[in-house]
């Protein structure tokens, strides 16, 4: 998959932090998704403390979500552990992994926060920039604003305020269970995300492709997967033309 565009990833916190501010002014608050027939889901694993980074890619057809492709990579970062600034420990090990994907996903789910962020660009927004694709951040914590809990039921949902503003919304995807801190990465409206992670969300708290891209990151991590795995599966083009 071609990236767009990139930068530096070894700068000071302060850089990292000012660079965030800058980028900010570019995530795209809407966007025509079109039809949506593959999806991707992005997840990053390390062992606490280590600054190895293996960070994972899994395509999914949709609405079927059969894995298509699976992609990994292992990377080493200099870049300390700082809530907020996640995207400069995982990015490039993220942007290695896509440089590798074959398919094109029409929707990117990341396993983290997309504008729901201190500054307002969370890995989801952060590489949604980068890559100038349709994304979604989908967190299993709070990280800022404040947020009532959802309704019982699946599909009850709740916003996310932040200084009189929705930056994002808690979703219950499964009753009896947490919600999902659903929020914009770039190039789509919340409405339309929150649909998707409920779409894609079908037995589990997780949406599958971050649950799909989850397993495949401890996977990665544990046996030192950096190459290409993939399922075996007709490619996405095949899986179109048939």
């Amino acid at each position: 998959m071609e990236i767009r565009e990139t930068h530096p990833f070894d700068l000071t916190p302060a850089e990292a932090a000012h660079l965030q501010e800058a980028l900010r002014t570019r995530v795209r608050l809407t966007g025509d998704i079109g039809e949506v027939s593959l999806v991707a889901g992005v997840d990053a694993s390390y062992v606490k403390g280590s600054n190895v980074i293996h960070a994972v890619v899994v395509a999914l057809g949709y609405p079927d979500l059969a894995v298509v492709e699976r992609v990994a990579a292992r990377t080493e970062t200099s870049f300390p552990y700082i809530p907020g600034l996640l995207t400069f420990r995982e990015g490039p090990a993220v942007l290695k992994a896509f440089r590798k994907l074959r398919s094109e996903p029409d929707v990117i789910f990341f396993d983290g926060q997309g504008i729901a962020h201190p500054r307002g660009l969370g890995i989801a927004s952060h590489i949604g920039v980068l890559l100038d694709r349709p994304t979604v951040g989908v967190a299993k914590s709070l990280l800022v604003g404040s947020v009532e809990e959802p309704g019982v039921t699946r599909g009850s949902t709740a916003p996310i305020i932040r200084d009189g503003e929705t930056i994002g919304m808690a979703v219950r995807t499964k009753e009896r269970t947490k919600p999902v801190y659903v929020s914009v990465g770039n190039r789509i409206d919340l409405f339309q995300a929150v649909d998707l992670v409920l779409a894609t969300a079908r037995r589990y708290r997780l949406p599958e492709p971050t649950r799909q891209a989850h397993l495949f990151a401890n996977l990665a991590r544990k046996t030192g997967i950096g190459e290409d795995r993939q399922t075996g599966l007709p490619s996405p083009e095949a899986r179109r033309e048939g």
